[in-house]
């Protein structure tokens, strides 16, 4: 008797103390740590992301979908014509909104087999990107997708102060090089930010047709003041502002693209793209970071898109605590571009309305499931 009292005790006790671990602040669990290849970082030390992510549903191709020829083998090549091509970012500070992009573009996917994910990775912050490959086989374990390193080098020494730190940041401008790190049979990719929602079938945006010699489509907002974006400086030297001479420039945001990588290559955009970064650091002709350079060398010759792909600007702009509206219409796009994020604001206790719509798509691991996966897991 006294026996089994003891070893209700100590299991009551183990309980206890594993659910204070739970409850303790998220940099204590380590579902996620960042090693190399030989098990630690060069330190010693794991580090910890403080993330926890559950399982996405597995969504499968409808019967009409084109079938991949690697598909019965279970392996999908990269450079399968079959293949819808998506191109993102990934990060520690925006994972989460990453794995909610993925996931809502899967969920209204009729194809969702045909996608194929380039995910781009910095490779000198302190998390090796390795860690990256094994968090999204996790939550998608069906996904087509590939890691790929970013050298923050390329274009650092390129990039000039901007109003907000976080447009400062090397990943930032790595929509500009996806031409020379995606291989060379992809000749068409579909741009997207971390921190965008996709509720309808992704295969929509990717049959844009980019008409004559057309490198890139978006929706594009001839209202916005195009001239806020550039400085006096700027409109007063008749040789820069003349770039926009005999066209009818229009703002439209990148973090929603449609890129002909080939085009892009033949008129070799990256360095035209370059080239106003260097004139940015000598005469300072422009405050934001990574757009205006895309807006000097493609502003008049975009392929305008429909504006139900980017319902843009939720994240409040530039503006703290500032909540915004969708726009009047169709929505087949949200875009929480600015300051604030969804996740952070539903994680603070604020969110905005139209935060509860990117919500259910959600995966990190709510406290209340680990702990009930704690009891569960102790029970057996």
């Amino acid at each position: 008797m006294v026996a089994n009292t003891m070893v209700c005790v100590i299991r009551v006790s183990v309980l206890v103390l594993l659910l204070f671990l739970f409850l303790s602040p998220a940099n204590a669990i380590r579902s996620f740590p960042a090693k190399t290849r030989d098990g630690v970082d060069e330190s010693g030390i794991e580090i910890d992301l403080g993330l926890e992510f559950s399982e996405a549903p597995e969504y499968r191709n409808e019967p009409q979908c084109p079938v991949s020829s690697g598909e019965e083998e279970g392996s999908v090549s990269v450079c399968d014509p079959v293949l819808i091509h998506i191109a993102m970012t990934i990060d520690v500070e925006y994972l989460r909104g990453s794995m909610a992009a993925v996931h809502s573009i899967l969920k209204h996917s009729s194809c969702p087999d045909n996608i194929f994910f380039h995910f781009i990775a910095s490779n000198s912050n302190s998390i090796n990107p390795d860690i990256f490959p094994r968090i999204v086989k996790s939550v998608f374990p069906s996904l087509n997708f590939r890691v790929y390193d970013f050298d923050d080098s390329s274009v650092k020494n390129l990039i000039s102060s901007s109003i907000r730190p976080a447009l400062e940041s090397p990943l930032n401008y790595a929509r500009t090089y996806l031409a020379d790190l995606l291989d060379g049979c992809v000749d068409r990719v579909i741009y997207l930010d971390s921190d965008v929602l996709v509720v309808d079938d992704i295969r929509k945006l990717w049959r844009t047709n980019l008409i004559g010699s057309r490198v890139i489509g978006a929706p594009v907002y001839c209202h916005a003041n195009f001239t806020r974006y550039f400085s006096y400086e700027f409109w007063s030297d008749d040789e820069l502002s003349g770039v926009f001479a005999g066209k009818n420039p229009c703002y439209f945001n990148t973090g929603v693209m449609v890129m002909d990588l080939g085009r892009w290559r033949e008129g070799q955009y990256t360095k035209k793209i370059e080239k106003w970064m260097e004139i940015q650091k000598e005469r300072r002709i422009y405050e934001l970071g990574s757009l205006p350079p895309f807006l000097l060398v493609f502003g008049g010759e975009v392929q305008g898109i429909d504006h139900r792909w980017n319902q843009h600007g939720l994240g409040g702009d530039n503006v703290v605590s500032s909540c915004r509206r969708l726009h009047p219409g169709p929505v087949s796009l949200m875009h929480w571009s600015g300051k604030e994020k969804p996740w952070k604001r539903i994680d603070g206790g604020k969110p905005c309305p139209v935060d509860h719509l990117w919500a259910p798509y959600d995966l990190l691991r709510s406290r209340q499931q680990k702990e009930q996966l704690l009891i569960s897991s102790y029970s057996l």
